[in-house]
């Protein structure tokens, strides 16, 4: 039986190039890698050699013997993901892309944002001698997502910071920390001073619901909460209302799910992790007792992804409940998060005192109920309608119900902020660029790029999109390396 990739998986890739027998996809040239959920391995190629597992950044891979009964379903996971696959023209190894060194003795580049788009972006063009590269960063502590965006519990996959601090003592590589463009540096002081800047700014606003009573106390954005769990100097003073048993939370990504996770954990589960102290001090004295994880649309368009919904189906401490499951997921064709779903809405019916997590489709926010706070959520049923010109939408029926709820957390998306000096697109929330060029010398990655999209390992690919783009700028003598830009700063 061969190695499994399981839930930690942060499509980094590096597995990908480690295999020696090509058993590992969708690699980085394929196509699809971009919005992969993670990556598989092919149980018929796979030669159990282990070399994956010495490659693997976050501990994701595992021999079967070595599963814990929770991550079972990724031996299933990883098997369909190559069901019916010709493997007949597959090449032996992994294709490797090939990239000609800049044209000059010397590079330098400024990159702006020290998350993980910016030290994939930094670690790409360490690749090549004479180039020197600083991150800049407005916090005074890197690693932007990847240090306050994943889950305390999730201590593999914040294991990618042992990656990014391989990257950091690359010669070449510096930080300027505490420093933020528009007001201790301007654009064009950068540009003066470097011969190409890269924003990795990524998408830090939230959407915002745009119903009623949204802005009262007691309805927070989910981000927020996460910022606040982790430490992130922003959402220091956040300070949730866990007076009450029951929130609910507006969106079913990643995000909702980890929030939802860490409301209703055992606190001493959570003592040894990275959770802010002021944060696990607070949850020991929470009375929540039910978070509902709310979706307009149904059980096969849930955003989050089947890793996550796996390691939610197999906490062992908490309900995991689908709001009237046999109704929502009738009729549904079988695909492996609906039969995860399935399995989860036929389990016996929860009793005790025990905590849980609801998943409930088909339901829209309407308005956040209070007068002074928020008490609760009023939501719409609904109906998905086939639109031919795209995926399925949901529609509001007049049916309405308000949950009441302590704390109403939004977790709808995100977009990007405007960055001072360069252009920007209101209705993408993106700086306008083609494969990462805004023009010769100024450059984009990851999620003000792209959008809020992708996985950690995605900003791998974008990163070297990005990257080839300013070196074919250096190579056509659109960007110009001088030996006299420091003396601009």
């Amino acid at each position: 039986m061969p190695h499994v990739v399981t839930q930690s998986c942060c499509a980094d890739a590096s597995c990908v190039v480690a295999c020696p027998v090509n058993a590992i996809h969708p690699g980085p040239l394929e196509d699809g890698f971009a919005l992969a959920e993670q990556v598989y391995i092919d149980p018929q190629t796979c030669v159990d050699c282990g070399a994956c597992v010495t490659a693997c950044p976050v501990g994701a891979i595992k021999a079967h013997t070595r599963l814990a009964p929770a991550e079972l379903p990724f031996v299933d996971i990883n098997a369909d993901f190559f069901a019916g696959v010709d493997r007949s023209d597959r090449p032996v190894l992994a294709p490797l892309r090939r990239r000609e060194r800049p044209a000059a003795d010397s590079l330098r580049v400024a990159v702006v944002g020290a998350g993980p788009a910016g030290l994939y972006v930094a670690d790409e063009l360490l690749h090549f001698p004479g180039v020197t590269v600083t991150v800049l960063d407005r916090l005074d502590v890197p690693h932007g997502l990847a240090r306050f965006g994943v889950a305390p519990d999730h201590a593999h996959t914040r294991r990618i910071r042992s990656l990014f601090e391989t990257i950091e003592k690359q010669q070449g590589f510096t930080y300027e920390l505490g420093v933020e463009v528009g007001k201790d540096v301007s654009h064009e002081q950068l540009a003066a001073a470097y011969d190409a800047v890269v924003y990795t700014v990524g998408a830090s606003a939230d959407r915002a619901m745009g119903i009623p009573g949204e802005e009262l106390p007691g309805s927070i954005s989910a981000t927020s909460v996460v910022g606040w769990y982790n430490g992130h100097p922003d959402h220091a003073d956040v300070a949730p209302d866990l007076t009450g048993e029951r929130v609910v939370i507006v969106g079913n990504g990643n995000v909702a799910l980890d929030v939802a996770r860490i409301l209703t954990a055992d606190p001493s589960s959570l003592e040894g992790t990275e959770i802010a102290p002021a944060a696990l001090e607070a949850l020991r004295s929470s009375s929540v007792r039910e978070v509902v994880v709310l979706g307009r649309r149904g059980p096969a368009e849930a955003a989050f992804t089947l890793p996550e919904l796996v390691g939610l189906a197999g906490l062992t401490e908490v309900d995991v409940v689908v709001h009237d499951g046999e109704t929502v997921l009738a009729g549904l064709p079988a695909s492996p998060k609906v039969d995860l779903l399935r399995e989860i809405a036929a389990r016996p019916a929860a009793t005790g005192e025990r905590r849980r997590i609801v998943l409930r489709f088909l339901s829209a926010p309407v308005a956040v109920t209070g007068t002074t706070r928020a008490t609760g959520l009023e939501v719409a049923h609904t109906v998905l309608v086939a639109d031919q010109a795209g995926p399925v939408r949901a529609e509001l029926t007049d049916q309405r119900e308000t949950i009441e709820a302590s704390m109403v957390l939004r977790s709808v998306g995100y977009r990007g902020r405007p960055v001072p000096g360069l252009p920007f697109d209101e209705k993408t929330g993106t700086v306008p660029n083609e494969k990462g060029r805004v023009e010769p010398g100024v450059y984009v990655a990851g999620w003000i790029k792209r959008g809020p999209t992708g996985f950690l390992g995605t900003n791998k690919t974008c990163a070297e999109e990005t990257v080839d783009s300013l070196l074919a700028d250096v190579a056509s003598a659109r960007i110009a390396p001088g030996s006299d830009k420091m003396a601009a700063r």
